[in-house]
C-alpha cells in the first residue's frame, strides 16, 4: 500500500516568502543569504582545530575567516527549520533509499552515499567557483 505524500506548502507562497526574507536581510543587516561559503568556513574551523599555522597562513582566510558567524547559524537553522517544517507536518521519515531510488538503481546504500557526495561536491566546486 502506497502512503498519501503531504501536499505541502504551495510553490508560490514559499518562493515570494522566501524573496521577502531576502529583501528583509539585504535591507535590515546588509547580508545576502548563501550557504556556499559556510561549508568553507567549516572546513577552515576543523584544519585550524588540526593544523592553525597552516590555516593562519593561507591568504583565502584572512578575507573568510573560519568562525562560527550570522552565515553559519543560518545554515544550521536551516537544517533545524526543515527538521521541525518535516515533524509537524507528518513526513520526517529517516531512510537509506527511496523506494524511488532503490527501484531505479538497486539496493547499494554505497552505490547512494557515492552519488549523492558527488553530486554535492559537483555542486559545491560550482558555487564555489562562481564565488557564491
Amino acid at each position: 500500500m502506497e502512503e498519501q505524500a503531504n501536499e505541502g506548502w504551495n510553490p508560490y507562497l514559499a518562493g515570494a516568502l522566501s524573496g521577502l526574507v531576502m529583501v528583509f536581510s539585504v535591507g535590515l543587516a546588509g547580508k545576502f543569504l548563501g550557504a556556499s561559503t559556510t561549508y568553507v568556513r567549516t572546513a577552515g574551523m576543523v584544519e585550524k582545530y588540526f593544523q592553525p599555522q597552516r590555516v593562519a597562513g593561507l591568504e583565502y582566510f584572512l578575507k573568510e575567516v573560519p568562525q562560527i558567524d550570522w552565515q553559519w547559524l543560518f545554515v544550521v537553522g536551516i537544517l533545524l527549520g526543515a527538521l521541525i517544517a518535516a515533524k509537524t507536518a507528518g513526513d520526517l521519515r529517516w531512510q537509506a533509499l527511496p523506494p524511488m531510488w532503490e527501484g531505479r538503481f538497486g539496493p547499494s546504500r554505497l552505490k547512494r552515499g557515492l552519488v549523492a557526495f558527488s553530486g554535492g561536491a559537483i555542486a559545491m566546486f560550482g558555487a564555489r567557483l562562481a564565488d557564491g
